[in-house]
């Protein structure tokens, strides 16, 4: 070749960029060699109150690193334990997602600690048009008769929020918390507290009830004094009229009848008029008559 020093320069560059690649190949396959283990995952989707048997999770390949809190090794430790919250297919099996050992299947092995499950009857309307599914939160209120509000007012009804953020555990029969169509039901089982199922049991007997559908993630108190009739048509109070006692005309006498014998009250006397200040009077004589003239002292 006419220029050596051309060639050799060539060579090195296709020396360096084999290099390179076999560099840059092996760095690839190191950071690819992760250290993993096994987890227990869910074979498919599984309901919440659902009790668990080996064919529906198995053993899969999990980063060491990246192992959530509460996962399980050995398939041994989930046979027979409830669902308390739905999982995915693929999605580890966590101690918190599940009930507490011996747990019976069902809706009772998902109610919180200290807490109770009721139905309630509702309708497309009152059941928020079927938007309030398992997992949501709800406010109660109640339609009823204020007895508070005066016996003359014929307008007693009033509406009132009496319970807030109640959770939802089911709808109908059905408990699945993985779904956002709305569905049309004719019951509702809200988790309450025992206080709360009394006041709610309350309020289904002397009125009529609606859900209200709220944020999962508002959480704040809202205290009302509830809606009347007159609120909401922007009416005023009539003023009241109190019953005056009649008296008795001047010169009347009242008569009270005790025993069969009537009696007349006497006559009260009028008092005496004050004599006019500073007055004299003189009797004056004319023939048979006699009269009394006034005269002013001071003129």
């Amino acid at each position: 070749m006419k220029n050596p020093r051309a060639v050799l320069m060539i060579v090195i560059s296709l020396f360096l960029a084999v290099g390179a690649v076999v560099f840059a190949g092996r760095w690839v396959m190191e950071q690819a060699k992760v250290a993993t283990g096994k987890v227990v995952v869910a074979k498919s989707a599984i309901e919440l109150g659902t009790k668990l048997n080996p064919e529906m999770f198995r053993l899969a390949e999990w980063p060491t690193g990246s192992v959530p809190t509460g996962a399980f090794d050995d398939p041994e430790k989930v046979r027979d334990r409830v669902a308390k919250y739905g999982l995915l297919a693929g999605e580890p099996i966590l101690e918190s997602k599940l009930a507490p050992v011996g747990s019976a299947g069902g809706l009772s092995a998902v109610i919180g600690e200290g807490k109770r499950a009721m139905t309630v009857r509702v309708n497309d309307v009152i059941g928020v048009a079927g938007f309030a599914l398992p997992g949501n939160y709800v406010d109660i209120v109640v339609n009823t008769d204020d007895e508070n509000i005066k016996a003359a007012d014929k307008n007693k009804s009033i509406s009132k929020i009496v319970l807030e953020h109640i959770l939802v555990l089911a709808v109908a029969q059905e408990a699945s918390r993985d779904e956002s169509k709305p569905k049309v039901v004719s019951a509702v089982t809200l988790e309450l507290t025992p206080e709360q199922a009394e006041k709610l049991d309350l309020a289904r007997s002397v009125g009529s009830l609606s859900l209200v559908l709220r944020n999962q993630f508002d959480t704040s108190p809202v205290t009302t004094s509830g809606s009347t009739k007159n609120q909401l048509l922007n009416r005023k109070d009539e003023p009241v009229v109190v019953a005056q006692a009649t008296t008795t005309q001047p010169g009347v006498k009242p008569v009270t009848k005790k025993s069969g014998v009537s009696r007349k009250t006497p006559k009260a006397k009028p008092a005496p008029a004050a004599e006019p200040a500073n007055k004299v009077q003189v009797r004056v004589f004319s023939g048979m008559g006699e009269s009394v003239q006034e005269f002013d002292a001071n003129k």
